[in-house]
């Protein structure tokens, strides 16, 4: 086998050990950093080398999260912590696979960048299609938490375009749960069939049952009132409710994140020194993801500084409440100490500033990377302007953003971003180009 050095500067980068990297493996790196696809390795011969146990790359016998077959998706399997996590209280006992893990990671060609900065993307959009985001990291232990329970339903609660509840609810039904799911609108339209718009459309369609509050009762309510008042209903009709909290977060949610930043150490070093990481960028709207980033990076080998844009409320109420969640896993370390939070939220959660849309087309149009409008555009936005006004604090660094899904919101934003979509036109035909009646078929 080579260790790390070796199998860089092995001939032509071209002899790869098949000890070291297995037809299974073969393509890890290239998986998970596509920009290095360009030096992939033919994997033709055997080489080995004689240094340290301890560089050499066995990827066959890492018993890790990056090797899931295609017969994990959906199994329930024991769970491990990363040995830097094993002190933290409650560890769960068993995880779900429900996202498509790893998601890559890749350079990130934003305009305008500090001199010498470098933005990576890691997509974890792409976990999954109708079970896509952030939220499935939580989830894969959320649900394995309430099947243990012998649950026979689950219940949540969020916004009328809540990618949370459209994830659970898929979730719910891949494991034969039903789902119920207490979305938050308008009093204008409380009474009205909500539509088939963006996640609503996932959702009805998978057999979830919506139950509209309005914000007005939800602010007089809370969420945790009206999941248990839901709770109690339910029970009543002999059933057995599993309640997840907004956004998933809570100190067991929280592990989803702990687990991704093993990953994220994973996927480095596959690239053997070339990439680290000085910060790491997220959109915070409930904060379970950034609790679980933040908490996982300063354990374990990362440590990279964290960077929290919030989409909804304000900083002290989610250092307090990420402190809550790290509290619950006895961590004993502050907040303020693992992340930094600043406000994103403009106008308020789910509303866009038309500069915001507008920048949100701009980043599709120059790297082909959408966001949505709700978390990852307002994040973006929020660190491309604190780049802009604090260069200096961003000069030189290797920056890692976490995209984490929501594509379906920008289905509720067609009205406002029509105008800045205007690139269409009836294709003009010369009358050179021979015309036949059935030559062109219509499939």
């Amino acid at each position: 086998m080579l260790c790390y050095r070796c199998f860089y500067s092995s001939p032509n980068y071209s002899l790869i050990p098949s000890p070291t990297i297995s037809n299974k493996n073969k393509n890890l790196l290239f998986k998970t950093f596509p920009f290095l696809s360009s030096q992939k390795p033919n994997f033709t011969s055997s080489l080995y080398c004689s240094h340290p146990l301890s560089q050499i790359m066995d990827l066959d016998n890492k018993k890790d999260q990056e090797s899931r077959s295609l017969f994990d998706f959906l199994s329930q399997k024991a769970y491990t912590p990363p040995s830097w996590a094993s002190l933290l209280n409650p560890i769960p006992s068993h995880i779900f696979s429900l996202g498509h893990l790893p998601t890559p990671i890749h350079k990130w060609n934003l305009p305008n960048l500090p001199t010498n900065t470098e933005v990576y993307l890691k997509r974890d959009d792409l976990s999954g299609m109708q079970l896509s985001g952030n939220k499935v990291r939580k989830l894969e232990f959320l649900m394995a938490d309430a099947v243990a329970q012998g649950a026979d339903c689950i219940i949540t609660i969020g916004g009328i375009q809540s990618n949370h509840c459209r994830a659970t609810a898929v979730a719910a039904k891949y494991l034969n749960l039903d789902c119920y799911v207490i979305l938050r609108t308008s009093k204008v339209v409380v009474d009205k069939d909500p539509g088939l718009t963006g996640n609503l459309l996932v959702e009805r369609l998978v057999g979830a049952n919506v139950q509209l509050i309005s914000k007005e009762e939800y602010a007089q309510i809370g969420s945790v009132n009206l999941t248990n008042d839901l709770k109690e209903k339910l029970v009543k009709e002999g059933r057995k409710p599993y309640v997840i909290p907004v956004g998933g977060s809570n100190s067991l949610g929280t592990w989803g994140y702990i687990e991704a930043i093993r990953e994220i150490e994973q996927q480095v070093q596959a690239t053997t020194g070339r990439i680290k990481f000085d910060d790491i960028v997220v959109a915070c709207g409930s904060g379970g993801t950034i609790a679980g980033l933040s908490l996982g990076s300063w354990l374990g080998t990362l440590k990279a500084k964290v960077h929290a844009f919030a989409v909804c409320d304000d900083p002290d109420y989610f250092y307090n409440f990420v402190q809550e969640l790290i509290d619950g896993l006895k961590a004993g370390v502050d907040s303020h100490d693992i992340v930094n939070i600043q406000n994103a939220k403009g106008l308020g959660y789910a509303i866009n500033t038309s500069e915001e849309l507008k920048f949100v087309k701009e980043i599709a149009t120059a790297t082909g990377v959408v966001l949505d409008p709700v978390y990852s555009g307002k994040a973006a936005y929020g660190m491309m302007k604190d780049m802009a006004e604090n260069p200096k604090n961003w000069e030189g660094r290797k920056v890692l953003f976490i995209h984490t899904g929501g594509l379906l919101g920008l289905f509720d934003k067609v009205d406002q971003m029509s105008s800045l979509v205007e690139n269409w036109g009836r294709m003009e035909v010369q009358e050179s180009v021979p015309r036949k009646d059935g030559i062109g078929k219509m499939f």
